[in-house]
């Protein structure tokens, strides 16, 4: 009878085991363990507590036996009772103290329990808890036959923790990948795409369910190269040898609706031990801000070697002229060209400035020299007195509310503001017209415009209206000077003062005016803080 009996609980365990082997799922082992635990013994109620290493303590993951509502009553079981080692037999007798406690509590009838570990060498990995009721209490055998049982829970769980482990890892990593900044794509050694992530999706216009399994060079098609080969070509020239660094191809890749964009891809090697290369992770770039970067510098380039050119050549020829020792100039052109000579080198002064400031704003150093006591309204007629002067095609017109408050600000810098909105007002508007400088209190905000009557702006212009080195694209912008870096500067002053800036076309000027053409205006507006408020 006793053989016959070994026989079904070596079978029943055999059962288990199969049944804990085939499972992954954490949870579904917890539960396999818990139940198999307590009918191996005959036990009215099991829990399972796992090992939290970080916490130096057991967390209940499982029950057998033991209602949803019931289980708070086993909690004091667990605490002040951290595992260690050999200290098993120790802990069973606080245990069934506690019990009795619980027993009376959650009223279920049981008498004694059983603690085991689950542990794999000398690794803990949980504790196994079964519970009788009634006066029949555990054996040394019944300890026996669940020990043998525990030791292969603890690898069944091991296992399903390494597992759920990876699973983790895996959606981590493919988490990482979907929101990286770059494009991300991953190739077998055949060069088949088996990882595509949605930003490289939106380069290059293929989905990633149209990517998967592709050749790589089926999706990354290059209408032109700026590096001297690509991956492919590498590869049939030996790439990777052992040691070589990174693969960079840079060019125009023709994207899935025929258009073109400006990637760089890097492609690294992942190699195994024996140096067989088993994956190629590709890093992918868009560069069309970078190439828009670079036109608009070259551009910049240009156009300061003609703008810093124009007033030295100009300075050069009237001291040259000046300098004649053959001459002998009256008073009054000696007057005039000196007055060239310093307009032209105001002109230059003004132009390394905004060059200085341009780089200033480029490393953090830009400051402002701020007063609270800055007159918005002077500083506007200041200008319009200025720019009068020097225009007779343009009227210009300040209207201001006479409790315009004062400013809190820096006032050479909020006079290059209006000077550089002034300016492009009247270079704007060939044909004369009207200017305005106005200004009026909204929520508590000075609000200041100018306003003109020249070409407006272009749709397709509005985006790059503020960016560095950016002009208009237009004939009258091209035959104009300038270096671009004007409303840049302007934006930056106003929000240093903590305002902004902003701009929209006069679309109804024509009809209001009765008049008609192409003429519609344009009206700059920035805010300020006034004089009672912090920066």
């Amino acid at each position: 009878m006793l053989v016959d009996l070994r026989v079904v609980e070596r079978e029943y365990l055999l059962a288990i085991t199969r049944a804990l082997t085939a499972e992954l799922d954490i949870k579904d082992v917890l539960n396999i363990i818990v139940r198999a635990s307590v009918e191996l013994v005959a036990g009215r109620a099991g829990i399972i507590a796992l090992a939290e290493p970080s916490r130096e303590r057991f967390r209940v993951v499982a029950v057998a036996g033991i209602s949803a509502d019931l289980l708070k009553h086993f909690t004091p079981l667990l605490q002040g009772l951290p595992y260690s080692e050999g200290g098993e037999q120790e802990a069973i007798e606080a245990l069934t103290e506690r019990l009795k406690v619980v027993a009376q509590e959650a009223d279920m009838g049981l008498t004694h329990v059983m603690r085991l570990p689950m542990q794999i060498g000398q690794e803990v990995i949980g504790m196994v808890y079964v519970f009788r009721s009634g006066g029949q209490a555990f054996h040394n055998r019944d300890r026996h036959l669940l020990m043998s049982f525990a030791d292969q829970a603890a690898i069944a769980v091991k296992n399903a923790q390494l597992y759920q482990a990876v699973i983790a890892e895996k959606t981590r990593l493919n988490a990482i990948l979907e929101q990286s900044a770059d494009g991300v794509m991953i190739l077998d050694p055949q060069l088949h795409i088996t990882v595509f992530n949605k930003v490289l999706s939106r380069m290059t216009g293929w989905t990633a369910d149209e990517a998967l399994q592709q050749h790589h060079q089926d999706v990354i098609h290059w209408r032109s190269l700026k590096t001297e080969i690509d991956l492919e070509k590498a590869m049939e020239t030996g790439w990777p040898l052992p040691g070589s660094a990174h693969l960079y191809v840079e060019g125009d890749l023709q994207r899935a609706d025929g258009t073109t964009i400006a990637l760089g891809i890097t492609y690294a090697p992942l190699l195994d031990q024996q140096g067989q290369m088993t994956n190629i992770i590709a890093n992918v770039r868009d560069l069309t801000r970078y190439r828009e970067e670079e036109a608009l510098q070259k551009t910049f380039i240009s156009v300061v070697s003609h703008e810093l050119k124009t007033p030295v050549s100009i300075i050069k020829g009237y001291a040259s002229t000046l300098n004649r020792a053959d001459a002998k100039w009256p008073w009054e052109v000696q007057t005039e060209y000196l007055s060239v000579i310093e307009e032209e080198a105001d002109q230059l002064t003004d132009l390394i400035d905004n060059l200085l400031d341009a780089s200033r704003l480029q490393s953090g150093t830009f400051e402002l020299q701020l007063r609270d006591d800055v007159d918005i309204v002077a500083l506007a007629k200041s200008m319009a007195r200025k720019f009068s002067s020097q225009t007779e095609k343009h009227e210009f017109v300040v209207q201001f509310p006479p409790d315009f408050p004062l400013a809190n600000g820096d006032e050479r810098r909020l006079t290059q503001v209006f000077n550089n909105l002034v300016s492009n007002a009247i270079k704007y508007s060939p044909q004369g017209g009207q200017i305005t400088l106005s200004g009026q209190m909204v929520n508590e905000r000075m609000t200041i415009s100018v306003r003109d009557e020249g070409i407006g702006i272009a749709e397709e212009d509005r985006p790059r209206i503020f960016q560095k080195f950016s002009r208009l694209d237009n004939a009258l912008s091209r035959k104009t000077e300038g270096t671009g870096l004007g409303l840049f500067l302007t934006k930056a002053i106003v929000e240093a003062h903590g305002g902004r800036i902003w701009f929209d076309n006069n679309q109804k000027l024509a009809s209001v005016r009765g008049e008609t053409g192409e003429q519609t205006g344009t009206t700059f507006t920035f805010t300020l803080p006034d004089n009672e408020e912090i920066t």
